[in-house]
């Protein structure tokens, strides 16, 4: 089982000190968060995509790459890539390329964001929410599975005899997640065509949660892909800890109260007993955590929101000390303990790539471009 931790790059007032950090001190921030991940033993590592204040991660593959070139063996990947308002083409050769140069250490995420005017701001309209994430997708596997693609589609102009570069590393594209919230359409997709299911686990009771994941499971093996309890099941969570329990509620509780996603609503006792949110000491996330089983089933993911609301950068990477050695040594051996042996690990790019029989060399090599004279001006330009 993988454990990790996940950013949304959000930019929050520290309501202690009534201090909010600079875009560049957060972006230096995240990228320290990022190396620590991989420093206390975690494996995955995922960087959410906005295109607004408060946040600043609008192009999380710049980002991501600059963390594979400081890290060894961490798993980047994404929390979400807004698969609605992207172009599927640029998806498939912004995410190939960070695939090379990340070693295959990728995978993605792929989403609808939580920010309605991000549609008209990249031309779409949010009433064709779940079919252009339906459309796009079904053209971003194309465009990774096949050398030469020919499409024509609703929402976006058509391709003729086009060629996405570079290829996917190995011939094996990343494997991607599909995150959603409460759409069970997107649980439908990514069940369709096998591959796996995030669910953010933060705002809605663990009755929903199952709901979801339930659905994803039965819908998964009607595809044939394998049982339902073989689905690949990725779950989020926040947790916020100190030794004793009352301290981290003593401290965390401004950081919850002035949040700019769940402040001044229900309160922190309320907010932990109905959601997954836990604020207590390493052996309450410790029991809390391995508790997701019971409903959800055996899971292949599980990533931590930690570094938000606010929260100060040596704050976070204490929490990140305690994941490491004290919380999550615990769930790996519990996790492993209780897993059957028929239900699968995480996909990584080495086992997709033994699974296709081993690396092969995707690049197309064509000729290079015919050139033809500018009637207008006379130039040889490319035609």
């Amino acid at each position: 089982m993988q454990f990790g931790v996940f950013s949304v790059s959000d930019i929050t007032t520290d309501p202690t000190t009534g201090r909010a950090p600079t875009e560049a001190e957060r972006i230096k921030a995240v990228l320290r968060i990022a190396e620590k991940v991989e420093e206390v033993g975690l494996d995955v590592f995922a960087l959410g995509e906005h295109h607004n204040p408060p946040f600043f991660s609008s192009s999380p593959t710049t980002t991501l790459a600059h963390v594979a070139a400081r890290t060894e063996r961490l798993q980047l990947s994404t929390a979400t890539t807004l698969i609605t308002t992207n172009d599927p083409v640029k998806i498939a050769e912004d995410y190939a390329m960070l695939q090379h140069l990340a070693d295959g250490r990728v995978d993605l995420m792929m989403g609808r964001g939580n920010t309605g005017p991000v549609y008209p701001w990249f031309g779409q309209d949010i009433r064709d929410g779940i079919p252009l994430a339906i459309e796009n997708y079904a053209l971003l596997r194309r465009l990774w599975r096949e050398d030469v693609v020919d499409w024509e589609g609703k929402f976006r102009t058509p391709l003729q005899g086009f060629t996405s570069t570079p290829r996917p590393l190995d011939g094996v594209p990343p494997f991607v997640w599909h995150g959603s919230i409460r759409s069970p359409e997107i649980a439908e997709q990514a069940a369709y065509y096998g591959d796996g299911f995030f669910h953010n686990h933060i705002f809605w009771p663990k009755q929903h949660t199952q709901r979801m994941v339930d659905f994803y499971r039965r819908r998964f093996e009607h595809y044939g892909h394998g049982q339902a309890d073989q689905a690949i099941v990725g779950l989020g969570g926040q947790v916020f800890m100190r030794k004793n329990s009352q301290d981290a509620v003593r401290e965390f509780r401004p950081y919850f109260d002035n949040a700019p996603v769940y402040g001044h609503g229900p309160s922190l006792e309320d907010f932990s007993r109905e959601t997954p949110l836990t604020v207590g000491s390493p052996q309450q996330v410790i029991e809390r955590t391995l508790g997701f089983r019971d409903y959800v089933g055996d899971y292949q993911r599980q990533l931590f929101l930690i570094d938000h609301a606010g929260l100060p950068l040596k704050t976070v990477l204490e929490q990140l000390d305690i994941l490491g050695e004290e919380v999550v040594p615990v769930l790996r051996k519990e996790f492993a303990a209780l897993k059957p042996a028929h239900v699968p690990d995480a996909p990584t790019h080495a086992s997709l790539v033994a699974a296709q029989g081993g690396a092969h060399d995707a690049t197309v090599h064509a000729p290079a471009d015919p050139m033809e004279s500018n009637e207008v001006t006379g130039q040889v330009v490319n035609a």
